[in-house]
């Protein structure tokens, strides 16, 4: 079966069909896969057996492996690099990183340079009544940033916005080690996607803290205005999972929240990966 991409309603995320990713991709093909990703900023791959080494392999195609700080408790034994997500428990411990990503963000927005994307392999997917729940969704911030008004837009050119690693409330402890660091960095609120050259909004709730040169009240007020229109139900692709989902998210072209609607005895089950960005936001 050649390559189908099969575009969402939404204004990102696609389907890629015809790959069978535990096998190794020829130039080509993966060529192909890397253009969808960059174009729809989430591509997915149904029905996928796929091995924790064979998941490194394919996130290495994409970029360098980028450690994740949650990988040091949560991290899949004998594969570094993976994290394992999951609210399972085996002998009273958690055995992944539970409640992960439940608030509107961008991964390891904290980070001097922030990674290029995100995969998640789905090995368990909660079911209650034929009901599938856990979902993701996705939103579009590069749609969000075009619909800014041209006042808005000049407002926001060239600012720089102060992420803050203790600025959310996590669903485990941070230490004062991990704080120290990580000390708070500046981005682009206004971020150039690297290979598409489209404008993205980079403006979370809690990992912002405040926005240089403008005070801390206004800061404020403007940090929750930008979140709030870019989850505008508009600019969001919603993903229903399905157990052999393999699943890549552009942290420049999307911001991300985990639908925590499930408990257990329902089991949730992700591997993650995480690939670098060649160069630091701009």
């Amino acid at each position: 079966m050649a390559l189908k991409v099969v575009q969402s309603d939404a204004p990102v995320g696609a389907e890629i069909r015809g790959v069978d990713l535990s096998q190794p991709l020829n130039e080509n093909t993966f060529g192909a896969v890397e253009d969808a990703y960059n174009e729809h900023g989430v591509i997915f791959f149904r029905n996928q057996s796929i091995s924790p080494d064979e998941l490194l392999d394919f996130s290495r195609r994409f970029g360098d492996l980028q450690f994740n700080v949650f990988g040091e408790d949560h991290g899949l034994a004998n594969h570094p690099g993976i994290v394992v997500i999951s609210n399972v428990q085996e002998g009273g411990r958690d055995i992944g990183v539970k409640r992960a990503g439940q608030h509107w963000h961008s991964d390891m927005c904290y980070t001097a340079n922030p990674p290029r994307g995100t995969i998640l392999c789905a090995r368990e997917v909660p079911h209650q009544d034929g009901l599938i729940l856990g979902d993701t969704c996705f939103a579009a911030t590069h749609v969000a940033y075009d619909d800014l008004p041209g006042s808005m837009k000049e407002r926001l050119a060239g600012r720089r916005a102060e992420f803050d690693f203790s600025g959310r409330k996590r669903a485990q402890v941070i230490s004062q080690e991990q704080r120290d660091r990580f000390p708070p960095v500046c981005h682009p609120i206004v971020r150039t996607h690297p290979y598409t050259g489209r404008k993205c909004l980079y403006v979370m709730r809690d990992d912002c803290t405040g926005i240089e040169g403008v005070d801390d009240e206004e800061a404020q007020r403007l940090i929750e205005a930008l979140a709030d229109h870019i989850t505008r139900p508009e600019y969001i692709y919603r993903h229903q999972w399905q157990e052999g989902d393999v699943l890549i998210w552009d942290n420049c072209t999307v911001q991300h929240m985990a639908v925590q609607d499930y408990n257990l005895p329902l089991r949730r089950l992700m591997h993650r990966t995480t690939f670098a960005a060649e160069a630091p936001p701009a």
